[in-house]
């Protein structure tokens, strides 16, 4: 496909996502299978346009003037990929499988509005709606932290320390220009330019032997707060797919035992792969059953309980941009009832002096700080590790860190703009009698 032919591709796909709500992901796959002449390379560079338009909707419709999909891809690749109106002009040739000829509004528009007059919104690039809640956390910097949540992220990896050192792994992937990552001793990142193709990482030998984990640094960071230690009970009331899971069972060297589980039985089907993959020895995977509850042997047994917590995701706005768009208020009421639930489940599992390590992917303060708040007064024999001394550690790292991280009384939030991983939320509870 030629790069004109792609952008119309586009356009098309674009417009359906937005006709229909569905995930970028489906639409995108839908297109693939329908259009098989298309290579891989077409159907990476596809992608890579539309989750741009995607994280650049609010802008690119502003600055155009409209926020038709046609208006949101050529304000994007002005904005995101720095084409300018010439460059522009010459994609959309009107030729065969080119889009039409830019207008004459079109043209003006390039240079006719500035983004400085743009509503907070607007420059943070996430829905109107979500405006107070922004404010209420980031106050007048709401607009550049939302930005930054827009950005394409790296690729975050974690070495899986039950099998080698970060220092062994560097070298036998130097050819994907691996390097450290900024605050986790555990972390490999690959940056991604706009228009980059993400690496196979699933081919690579290290991968395949578990030497190393797909990661955001920041949910490797959550991990490390949350102080597992070897010899320890841990449970993992939200396994999902097992990222943390695994990230506990390394910091305990596969001594203790950790009991993994999810509400939703679908989530823990990819786990025992990455177990096996890894070398984990020591989790035990619970599957829910019906009604039943399939932890009421570990009543009062618990050192540690992690949640990570069901949330609205936007933490992971740079992984998931299409995701921020279909997100309603009702969501947002659901998760923060589904969080306390498993807040107060954990409380029958956690023993005496026993800690709850709550973590969400969201910068929201009614799933974070408010959640921690409202649970703490709930259970008075529970109060809130100095959010400041989970940093402790990092190390030498420890000091920068909670520099960089917005800290208070209910915990540390890390985001793309002060932390460079995704919005991440950490409160460590502790059991005091």
């Amino acid at each position: 496909m030629t790069p004109s032919a792609r952008l119309s591709a586009a356009i098309e796909i674009l417009a359906d996502i937005e006709a229909r709500r569905r995930p970028a992901v489906d639409v995108l796959k839908d297109w693939g299978l329908s259009h098989r002449f298309a290579g891989s390379s077409d159907r990476s560079a596809l992608a890579g346009l539309v989750y741009d338009a995607l994280r650049r909707r609010a802008s690119s419709g502003w600055l155009m003037g409209e926020a038709s999909p046609r208006a949101i891809l050529l304000g994007m690749l002005h904005r995101e990929r720095g084409l300018d109106v010439a460059a522009i002009a010459a994609l959309c040739s009107g030729e065969r499988f080119a889009p039409a000829p830019l207008t004459e509004a079109e043209l003006a528009a390039f240079d006719a509005r500035s983004l400085g007059a743009a509503p907070q919104a607007v420059q943070g690039e996430y829905p109107d709606w979500l405006d107070p809640y922004f404010a209420r956390v980031f106050g007048d910097e709401r607009g550049v932290e939302g930005e930054a949540l827009a950005s394409r992220a790296p690729l975050d990896m974690r070495v899986n320390t039950l099998m080698a050192e970060r220092e062994e792994v560097l070298p036998k992937l130097a050819h994907l220009h691996v390097e450290p990552t900024r605050w986790s001793p555990l972390g490999l990142r690959i940056p991604m330019s706009a228009d980059a193709r993400s690496p196979a990482i699933h081919a690579e030998p290290a991968f395949r032997k578990g030497l190393i984990e797909i990661q955001d640094e920041g949910s490797q960071l959550a991990a490390i707060f949350a102080g597992a230690k070897p010899g320890e009970q841990v449970i993992d009331l939200a396994a999902g797919a097992g990222g943390k899971t695994l990230a506990l069972a390394a910091a305990m060297e596969n001594r203790g035992q950790i009991y993994a589980t999810d509400i939703d039985k679908r989530q823990l089907v990819p786990i025992h792969e990455r177990l096996a993959r890894a070398g984990a020895r020591n989790i035990q995977v619970r599957t829910p059953r019906g009604e039943s509850d399939v932890l009421t042997d570990l009543a009062g047994r618990a050192d540690l309980v992690l949640i990570d917590a069901p949330c609205t995701g936007t933490g992971t706005w740079r992984r998931n941009p299409d995701a921020k768009w279909r997100i309603r208020p009702g969501a947002l009421a659901e998760r923060v009832k589904q969080q306390a639930a498993l807040l107060d489940r954990a409380v029958a599992l956690t023993k005496p002096k026993g800690r709850i390590a709550y973590i969400t992917c969201s910068v929201l303060a009614e799933e974070n700080g408010d959640q921690v708040r409202d649970f703490v007064g709930r259970n008075p024999d529970f109060s809130v590790e100095k959010p400041a001394e989970l940093a402790q550690a990092l190390g030498e790292r420890a000091y920068l860190f909670t520099r960089a991280a917005l800290i208070s009384d209910e915990g540390l939030l890390m985001t793309p703009r002060r932390t460079e991983t995704d919005g991440f939320f950490v409160s460590l509870l502790r059991r005091t009698g």
